[in-house]
């Protein structure tokens, strides 16, 4: 398993088709949660938040995503962010 940070550009690192192994770390005030998420890269987006209070372009926040299709076929979508590390994993053995 190689871990790389996402870098400015990390659908360069993890094209469409890449298994992966993406872990968000959410900060609360004395303790940290870690959620980690297994599956294939299926997409890259940036898309807007949809907050009200956020500004950037065009008046909202956009944010890199990630579209991943998980081992049971379930597809998510992670928000990628200072917070987020991916590791690509080997393919699996048929």
């Amino acid at each position: 398993m190689v871990t790389i940070m996402p870098a400015p550009m990390p659908e360069l690192s993890f094209p469409p088709g890449t298994p992966v192994c993406v872990t968000e770390v959410t900060w609360r005030r004395d303790r940290s949660v870690e959620v980690r998420t297994v599956g294939v890269v299926d997409a890259w987006e940036e898309m807007p938040t949809g907050s009200w209070h956020a500004h950037g372009r065009k008046d909202r926040l956009w944010l890199r995503r990630l579209k991943l299709r998980k081992l049971d076929g379930e597809v998510t979508l992670l928000v990628v962010d200072d917070g987020t590390s991916i590791a690509k994993l080997k393919p699996a053995k048929n």
